[in-house]
């Protein structure tokens, strides 16, 4: 922007420049001529009276001193005082129409003054102008003109690069502040400046940051109020668990509801702490993906199920809460218990990239027959509610990057959960 409104000034104050310019610049020429042709008709005039109070040569050659022998007298008896340039036709021409005239001569312009004396004899005066008198001083205003232009233009092209710089500079700033909020930042806000909308359109973004914060806080709020609601039942279910006995399904039952317990809390401290941080804070992949493949392993083993893990014996830092993550683990890992059938296996690996950090789990089931289908929110062909996939792709999305659902290698669903990294602490 800021360089189109420059080219558009440069461009209109050209054009303007040259529409004054170029007939100024004529106008000047014609003066100078004007100026030369008028100095050689008075000097012309001036040798009138001397003409018709004495025709002697030596008298007029005394007045020719002070023309710089630019004036030259025809006299009536034919003689020539001074050096003449104009032609004999030019001469006979003055002398038998009786007026004043200008001539074009090679070297120049010769001004022709024919003065009648007694005895109606005609003596000619002829005044010299050089071709570059006619000219002189003229390429001086021209360059003086050019100058003045320049200036003028330049000094258009930097008044509309400074308004430009302050529209273009408000203008980032407010896309910078997009950007933030775009990437999860909800303490963004910008300085409203620049012109009357651009300040109208930095309020506003303010204000809808602000009313954007606020509802990303009561959803928090709300959330950790519903999960705390769930103690009571969760407290009574588990009081009701203890008196099952000790029989190994008993035994199942309750580490089931301590689990539950166990994620309630958890969804409580993350809804707290994310509301205490909005920036959404960042979380150790690798550690997530170790503690949610532990506790879903209890139920892996009761259903004969033969899995792996690989790649979390490294740190992987992310920019995405524990709770996300462990969500989008979650519904990935129930999908592979909900639509595979028990004593399939799975793979769950974690690989360390420059720039991202890639979380595979890869099951041995049937595999998805409609993968386009399966990532599309609220689509499900199997009776769930289909949002699994939706959850673990907004998830991926949220850092940057991305959720890929294929066919692996072991023959059923690869799902890829491609993460941007987070930077490490200084």
């Amino acid at each position: 922007m800021r360089k189109s409104l420059a080219l558009v000034s440069l461009a209109v104050t050209s054009m303007v420049a040259l529409a004054f310019l170029i007939p100024l610049a004529l106008v000047v020429r014609q003066l100078a001529e004007d100026r030369a042709l008028a100095d050689a008709e008075r000097l012309a005039g001036a040798l009138t009276p001397v003409l018709v109070i004495t025709s002697d040569p030596a008298s007029v050659s005394q007045a020719l001193t002070s023309t710089a022998g630019r004036v030259a007298v025809h006299l009536a008896s034919g003689e020539v005082v001074g050096v003449p340039v104009a032609t004999d036709e030019q001469l006979r021409t003055a002398r038998e129409l009786g007026r004043a005239s200008t001539e074009e001569i090679p070297a120049g312009v010769v001004h022709l003054q024919p003065v009648l004396l007694a005895e109606g004899r005609v003596a000619v005066v002829e005044a010299f102008v050089p071709r570059a008198e006619l000219s002189r001083n003229v390429e001086k205003a021209w360059l003086a003109l050019s100058g003045v232009a320049v200036v003028l233009v330049l000094g258009s092209v930097l008044v509309a690069d400074r308004l430009g710089a302050r529209v273009v500079k408000a203008s980032a700033a407010l896309a910078e502040g997009a950007r933030k909020m775009g990437q999860g930042d909800l303490t963004t806000r910008v300085t409203p400046s620049g012109p009357p909308e651009l300040l109208d359109a930095g309020t506003a973004f303010n204000r809808m940051a602000d009313r954007m914060g606020q509802l990303v806080a009561n959803e928090r709020e709300i959330l950790a109020d519903l999960s705390h609601r769930l103690r009571t039942p969760l407290t009574a279910l588990r009081l009701d668990s203890e008196t099952l006995g000790q029989d190994p399904n008993a035994n199942r039952v309750r580490q089931a509801v301590h689990a539950l317990e166990r994620e309630v809390n958890e969804l409580i401290r993350a809804a707290r702490r994310e509301l205490d941080d909005p920036d959404g804070g960042r979380c150790d992949a690798a550690q997530v993906v170790h503690d949610r493949l532990v506790f879903w392993s209890a139920l892996a083993d009761d259903q004969q199920r033969l899995w792996n893990l690989r790649g979390t014996e490294r740190r992987a830092l992310v920019p995405l809460t524990r709770s996300d993550l462990a969500a989008a683990m979650d519904a990935v890992l129930g999908n592979v218990f909900r639509h595979t059938p028990e004593g399939v296996g799975f793979v769950v690996a974690l690989f360390h990239q420059p720039d991202r950090v890639v979380i595979v789990i890869e099951d041995a089931g049937p595999g998805i027959d409609d993968l386009e289908a399966a990532v599309r929110r609220g689509s499900s062909g199997a009776g769930s509610t289909g949002l699994g996939l939706d959850i673990a792709r907004r998830a991926a999305e949220s850092t940057g990057g991305s959720l890929v659902v294929d066919r692996g290698p072991l023959g059923g669903t690869r799902v890829q959960l491609r993460l941007g990294r987070a930077e490490e602490p200084v």
